[in-house]
């Protein structure tokens, strides 16, 4: 399982101080077990989507009791995976949080031969995929509350049963890649237009019928 997330921090001012890195490859089991908890990835995705937070607001983005979210975020912190954002604090009691990295990427060969190790990259895939399935499922329940132009051909479900050698298949997810960080990296034009959040994913794996 190879895995890249794409963060963007717009509620910061100091864009030079106080903007995430561009990427991190996580490579130490220890702070990839961080993401294999699927709260965490939900607050991990709201800190990419909104921008930075405190601890109330995430925990009434998520439904979830502030002494859940604080544990969690914690945790996030302890990781290196958020940081705190003091400046946006509007007195010494009020804590918020932003990304640490604009990106985050593993591979799942780069935990190969460790049991342990193993077991966490294969949990922290698993959350990722079981996340964004759940989602797919949800626009099921919600695409009639869209109006019409969002129900028209916005989301797709599209397969195709292949033939490849390794390297094929390398080239067939570089790709596949490309084309979402291509939509993933432009900016967002400052037209005056609604825009919805929109999650795109992709998977290509050896398999069969």
């Amino acid at each position: 399982m190879d895995e890249t997330n794409d963060t963007a921090d717009t509620a910061d001012t100091d864009e030079t101080r106080h903007q995430p890195q561009d990427t991190r490859a996580i490579s130490d089991a220890r702070i990839l077990a961080a993401l294999t908890h699927p709260l965490r990835r939900r607050l991990m995705d709201l800190l990419k989507v909104d921008g930075p937070g405190t601890v109330g607001q995430l925990a009434e983005r998520t439904g979830q009791a502030v002494g859940n979210v604080s544990h969690h975020l914690k945790v996030l912190a302890e990781s290196g995976l958020i940081e705190e954002a003091p400046e946006l604090a509007r007195d010494r009691r009020e804590r918020w949080w932003r990304l640490a990295d604009r990106q985050l990427t593993w591979a799942r060969a780069d935990f190969d031969g460790d049991p342990v190790s193993e077991a966490v990259a294969d949990a922290a895939g698993s959350i990722m995929a079981e996340r964004q399935i759940e989602l797919v499922r949800e626009w099921a329940l919600r695409r009639s509350g869209y109006p019409a132009d969002w129900q028209d051909g916005c989301a797709i479900a599209t397969q195709g049963w292949l033939r490849l050698t390794p390297e094929e298949a390398r080239e067939l997810a570089a790709d596949l890649h490309e084309v979402i960080q291509k939509w993933v990296n432009r900016p967002v034009p400052e037209d005056g237009r609604e825009r919805e959040t929109v999650l795109a994913f992709a998977h290509s794996v050896p398999a069969r019928p």
